[in-house]
């Protein structure tokens, strides 16, 4: 069996990618969640039972590790799940599935994946094991969004994971509907947990209303859209980077107005895809004084959840514009 590549778009140019891993599989994330010793043997969830391994449980897949998180805090003790993509130092498009991505991703009877062009590594690996009883969420069509949309890193919406969560209690009940009343529950403390997340980002909007902002890829864009900031980076640059094309010279120069004037706020970057020109943009922020604040495609980890990691993004925002202090890595 071949490699299967994410991202449809181009990722090489004669800029050299910061890609310490790239080529290999990186499969750092299973997350096994046993939250308490609850039989999961019971109902349709028993040993053998539908869409459930050995143990009971279901068999979850996450193309992205928060992706995977989320189905964790639904599913509970009901289900297994793994993430494929989780390493949050190296560039997640130049991603490969390899041969054991697609054992796991055949294996699940539930899968979560980003669409919108940023995780089609999925959708093949999916066709070449069609005949397998599975139920896929793809984020880009439960948030209704279309093929063309042009920013990919959906879980920065806020409205994306409440909409997950919905899904994934339909989904999980499906296949084991005795434990419909656990996965509601579950969906329920985890909405009330995105709560602080979304307090902060209604009080920056509140505080800081239009605050320029410049950005070296679209990964925050959703937030920072949410809070109120105007990005001062044309998008065109933002999409270059983001798929590895030369930028046109007059948006790079334009962009390094923006800082060397500090003309915005903060500079939001891409902390998992850098090279030579969004270092030189890091340089120019730090010379002109201007706050650089990090953010990523996927989860840090050990130490979060997909709640406590956007609040922490938010909250670097906030130093940023209230204290010009720099969060460069969570």
């Amino acid at each position: 069996m071949g490699v299967w590549r994410s991202h449809e778009s181009p990722r090489g140019s004669s800029r050299s990618k910061a890609r310490p891993f790239a080529g290999s599989l990186i499969l750092a994330l299973s997350l096994t969640v046993s939250l308490t010793p609850l039989l999961a043997a019971c109902g349709s969830g028993g040993a053998g039972g539908y869409g459930s391994a050995a143990d009971g449980k279901i068999v979850a897949v996450g193309a992205e590790n928060e992706y995977a998180n989320v189905i964790a805090q639904i599913g509970g003790a009901y289900v297994k799940v793994s993430a494929i993509e989780s390493n949050p130092n190296t560039d997640p498009h130049s991603f490969e599935a390899s041969p054991s991505v697609a054992e796991t991703v055949a294996a699940a009877k539930l899968i979560v994946q980003n669409g919108a062009g940023y995780d089609t590594f999925m959708d093949k690996i999916e066709s070449a094991s069609e005949g397998q009883s599975r139920r896929v969420i793809d984020v880009q069509k439960l948030l209704g969004l279309p093929e063309s949309t042009a920013n990919p890193h959906l879980w920065y919406k806020p409205a994306t994971m409440p909409a997950l969560a919905g899904a994934l209690v339909s989904a999980l009940t499906d296949l084991q509907p005795a434990h419909a009343a656990y996965f509601r529950a579950n969906a329920v403390r985890f909405d009330e947990s995105l709560q602080p997340w979304l307090r902060e980002i209604a009080r920056l909007e509140t505080r800081y209303p239009g605050a320029p902002v410049a950005t070296t890829e679209p990964v925050g864009d959703y937030m920072l859209e949410a809070a109120g900031m105007e990005d001062e980076t044309p998008f065109a640059l933002q999409a270059d980077i983001m798929n590895g094309v030369d930028p046109a010279p007059q948006s790079v120069t334009l962009q390094d107005g923006l800082l060397s004037a500090h003309r915005v706020k903060a500079l939001v970057y891409n902390q998992q895809v850098t090279d030579s020109l969004t270092q030189s943009f890091l340089e120019a922020a730090k010379r002109s004084g201007v706050p650089v604040v990090g953010v990523y495609e996927t989860m840090p980890t050990p130490g979060y959840d997909y709640q406590s990691w956007m609040l922490a993004e938010v909250q670097a925002l906030e130093r940023a514009l209230a204290e010009q202090r720099s969060t460069t890595k969570l």
